[in-house]
């Protein structure tokens, strides 16, 4: 039965991701502002699953979904997201497929030019 999960060969990893860490700092009126910090430098392969609409602000926006394979990394959570030069993702999911801690597929949202992840 072939894997429904088949790893990436290491030589298919050369898109170089930046993990960008969310920090909150106070805005001086009582809340917060959200910014994203620069992390570790990751390489891996994405993929494209499709596209699927999201409705923002009264109109239906396209929303693109890919999967991100990545060197398995304990720490990266849904409120990170991936930079890849000047497009930015948003990670909806992170797991180790097979529990082996050697791969950590994301399933990531693209973000729009100006869009913050929610």
């Amino acid at each position: 039965m072939p894997d429904a999960n088949p790893r990436v060969p290491i030589g298919a990893r050369r898109r170089r991701f930046v993990l960008e860490r969310p920090t909150e700092e106070p805005d001086g009126f009582g809340g917060t502002i959200r910014r994203f910090v620069p992390g570790p430098l990751l390489w891996g392969a994405i993929e494209a699953l499709g596209a699927s609409e999201k409705v923002r602000g009264g109109r239906a926006d396209p929303v693109e979904t890919h999967r991100v394979r990545l060197a398995y990394r304990p720490d990266v959570t849904p409120a990170m997201r991936l930079a890849a030069g000047p497009r930015r993702f948003a990670i909806r999911a992170a797991a180790d497929p097979d529990g082996r801690g050697r791969e950590l597929v994301c399933r990531v949202e693209e973000l729009l030019a100006g869009a913050e992840a929610p």
